[in-house]
């Protein structure tokens, strides 16, 4: 996956509003990564993230990167999808959506609601109510014989 290089990142300005709206301060730090993040609709994992920060000279520790994405995620800046225990991706796109994971090259893409069918969802008790479903489709290379 291409990661965006700083010129293709959101203004300062604009990151500013966003994690304003979200009631994020914004210190130096989360700034630089909401401009990376932000600057189109993308799943990066923190490693990504810090590789590219630090490319661009950008004095971000890897605590920090994980934290602000934690933080993020907890304020619904962005969507976490976990592939599985080592591996997971933040989600730029706020719209409602799945995710196709493709196990051979890592990648990670959008499904829209409507591609999903989803027959039934289990019963819940009467003080629960359902906040969503998150889908995310493993696929890999078709094996011949």
């Amino acid at each position: 996956m291409t990661v965006p290089s700083i010129t293709e990142q959101i203004t300062r300005e604009q990151a500013q509003a966003l994690l304003a709206r979200h009631g994020i301060a914004p210190t130096e730090q989360r700034l630089e990564i909401a401009r990376l993040l932000f600057a189109q609709h993308q799943h990066l994992s923190a490693e990504q993230i810090l590789a590219q920060l630090s490319r661009n000279s950008a004095r971000v520790s890897k605590a920090t990167v994980y934290n602000t994405l934690n933080l993020f995620a907890e304020t619904g800046l962005v969507r976490e999808v976990v592939i599985d225990s080592a591996k997971r991706f933040y989600d730029s796109n706020p719209d409602p959506h799945h995710h196709l994971f493709h196990t051979d090259t890592g990648e990670l893409e959008d499904v829209a609601p409507a591609q999903v069918q989803i027959a039934g969802l289990p019963g819940l008790p009467d003080s629960r109510e359902v906040l969503g479903v998150d889908v995310v489709i493993r696929v890999g290379p078709r094996h011949t014989d």
